[in-house]
């Protein structure tokens, strides 16, 4: 009888990315920095590539996907790639009606809310989402030597989030409605879109991403106490399906301040913190032995750039800070995604000064 195939290990040398050292706790040749939502419409080369585009249909174009990948990397020369691509993408592919509108974000077309519709969700399978594979494929022989490239899913929360209220939302009323009101059927929807994740998580691990980001973009909506009792439980588990890769896991939300400690014990190796509070208190809250990613607040480019080397300078004094109490390292990052309207020359002078610290 053939034995399994066993997940593929990082090469010898991944230790070796500046992002993967820092993330693991080893001291990197120079300190990492990328930004969330780097490949995107900041840069004059992705909206002429995306012209007349959808979003969907440039996420499964594998050609396409390299190449808005490796953009930021050009231009920028950040020390990781991320996967260019959409939390709803793993739905898509699975088969669930959404649609990605321009002004708007995901819709779906028919609202998940009670048992019914949630034995009807799809189950993801992995040639579905191929041409995801075969871009990380061709990234990873592509990518200049020192740069990592970071995989991509959207958590279990977030993803239900947007099936439940049938798009985005500002007060997540039928989400919350829906987790307190029928319990058991929060948790066999958010159990679904976890087994979704995770096929998706595992075809670009597969493929050999170096590390990989969880988003839980809107987990911050929640209490601790909900967070703790709704969501973390499906947040570990899909961080814990991936843990045999050894891969650096990375995970992030928005407002998520007050959950930081819960999100330190869910099973990441780094936790992203936003800009609302300084990395060393952020620090203190995950606890020791996790690395930290941020927290440059994005609308802070648009300042003159004398502001934006202060505020560059004092979040590497604070991440220095964090790991002398305990992180395991810092990632130089945003506390979001770049904004639209960023300058991207202001981005590459960031890059630079990080790297001269």
């Amino acid at each position: 009888m053939t034995s399994a195939p066993t997940p593929s290990s990082p090469s010898p040398s991944s230790d070796q990315l500046p992002l993967v050292a820092a993330a693991t706790g080893l001291q990197p040749a120079r300190r990492p920095v990328w930004f969330m939502r780097q490949a995107g419409r900041s840069l004059p080369e992705y909206r002429a590539i995306r012209a007349g585009r959808g979003m969907l249909e440039a996420c499964f174009d594998s050609d396409l996907v390299t190449e808005i990948t490796l953009q930021p990397v050009r231009r920028h020369g950040v020390d990781a790639a991320i996967l260019f691509s959409d939390i709803v993408v793993p739905l898509k592919a699975a088969g669930v009606d959404l649609d990605i509108v321009a002004g708007t974000g995901p819709v779906i077309a028919n609202p998940v809310r009670d048992e019914a519709s949630i034995r009807a969700l799809p189950h993801l399978l992995p040639a579905e989402v191929g041409a995801v594979g075969r871009a990380v494929t061709r990234l990873i022989a592509e990518l200049p030597a020192g740069v990592a490239l970071i995989g991509f899913a959207g958590a279990p929360f977030t993803l239900a989030s947007y099936l439940v209220e049938g798009g985005p939302s500002r007060n997540y009323e039928r989400t919350k409605a829906l987790m307190h009101g029928s319990p058991q059927v929060w948790h066999q929807l958010v159990g679904r879109l976890a087994d979704i994740t995770i096929a998706f998580l595992r075809v670009q691990l597969d493929a050999g991403v170096h590390a990989v980001q969880l988003f839980d973009s809107w987990a911050g909506a929640l209490s601790l106490a909900d967070y703790t009792e709704f969501v973390a439980p499906h947040s570990a588990r899909v961080l814990a399906e991936v843990a045999e890769y050894r891969r650096p896991r990375i995970h992030f939300g928005v407002g998520t301040g007050e959950l930081l400690g819960a999100m330190g014990h869910v099973g990441a190796d780094v936790v992203g913190v936003d800009w609302r509070i300084p990395l060393d208190v952020a620090a203190d809250r995950v606890g020791p032995g996790k690395a930290l990613q941020g927290n440059l607040d994005p609308a802070v480019l648009f300042a003159p750039w004398e502001v934006v080397e202060a505020h560059v300078r004092r979040i590497v004094a604070e991440g220095d800070r964090a790991r002398a109490a305990g992180a395991a390292g810092h990632i130089v990052n945003l506390g979001h995604g770049v904004l639209p309207a960023t300058d991207p020359d202001v981005l590459t002078r960031v890059v630079e000064l990080v790297h001269s610290l």
